[in-house]
């Protein structure tokens, strides 16, 4: 990635005001391993900070090194996982603690390459870590950063559905040459994104970079027209999966999730097939076929 050869008045902005306004969170401290780094960013992943943080610090006073993770069983990661959601993300942490053992001597790498050879570690986590635990100079668009830079630089009301070519060079353009500046602005960014320019309510005039903001000064066009995210959720067979996975973390037995009342209100078809979904993503075992039991 190309250098830029001059800092965008916005983007010194942003990191000065990062410095007053950031967040105390415990992975952003100077004491937090890059496996610390590492297990925040799968956390993080379409789950908002309040819920993440309590489940993190249980998590990583439990399992500190990726070896002590490696030690214990999947099972025993999904059920401290608890209901912070998407639960083959507590899968992919426990094989990515095996796989740094195993490879890495335990430790998380610093190079692209070996990051994204990682299980469940995508473009995106792989310069998290490269930048939050490492110091080093990198791109790290999220949803926050990317709507930051489309609304102030490009006018566009929420950033594409898919990251374009184009979209990636420009936000390349902005980070700063000196590493300590690019860590700061891709903090930055994402905490502006994350707390004051919003998706559907933001704090414009809060905004540090307002007076300079391409969206804002075009009247804050498009926002009322595009199209919500929304997902209906009782009934869903995310929801029942969740359910099921709650009967089960909290059981230390394998059961028989046929047969428990308190999923009786669920179509016997639909708990049938999310119960083999939840089999097919290695998240369950069948204990015993034969009796129905199944267990984490």
């Amino acid at each position: 990635m190309p250098p830029v050869t001059a800092l965008d008045p916005r983007v010194a902005s942003v990191i000065d005001w990062f410095a007053r306004e950031a967040r105390d969170l415990p992975w952003r401290r100077d004491d937090c391993s890059a496996w610390g780094v590492l297990v925040s960013e799968v956390m993080l992943q379409q789950t908002p900070v309040a819920r993440v943080e309590p489940v993190w610090r249980e998590w990583m006073a439990r399992w500190p090194t990726p070896a002590d993770l490696a030690r214990a069983s999947q099972a025993d990661a999904v059920r401290a996982w608890g209901r912070l959601g998407y639960p083959r993300r507590a899968k992919r942490l426990w094989e990515c603690a095996v796989t740094l053992v195993e490879r890495h001597g335990g430790d998380v790498p610093r190079t692209e390459d070996a990051l994204l050879a990682l299980p469940g570690i995508g473009a995106y986590t792989a310069a998290a870590i490269r930048a939050f635990a490492y110091g080093e100079r990198d791109v790290v668009l999220d949803t926050n950063v990317r709507r930051v830079i489309g609304r102030a630089w490009r006018s566009q009301p929420l950033p594409p559905a898919h990251l374009t070519r184009s979209e990636r060079s420009h936000a390349e353009s902005l980070v700063p040459a000196d590493a300590v500046a690019s860590v700061a602005w891709n903090a930055g960014a994402m905490e502006l994104g994350a707390l004051v320019c919003t998706a559907r309510s933001p704090r414009c005039a809060d905004c540090v970079i307002a007076s300079d903001c391409a969206w804002l000064a075009a009247g804050s066009p498009g926002l009322e027209a595009a199209p919500r995210r929304t997902q209906a959720w009782h009934g869903t067979d995310r929801q029942v999966r969740g359910r099921i996975m709650a009967l089960l973390r909290a059981s230390h037995a394998p059961l028989n999730i046929t047969g428990q009342a308190s999923l009786e209100d669920i179509e016997p078809g639909q708990l049938d097939s999310c119960l083999a979904s939840l089999v097919s993503d290695g998240l369950v075992t069948v204990a015993d076929e034969e009796r129905g039991l199944y267990s984490l």
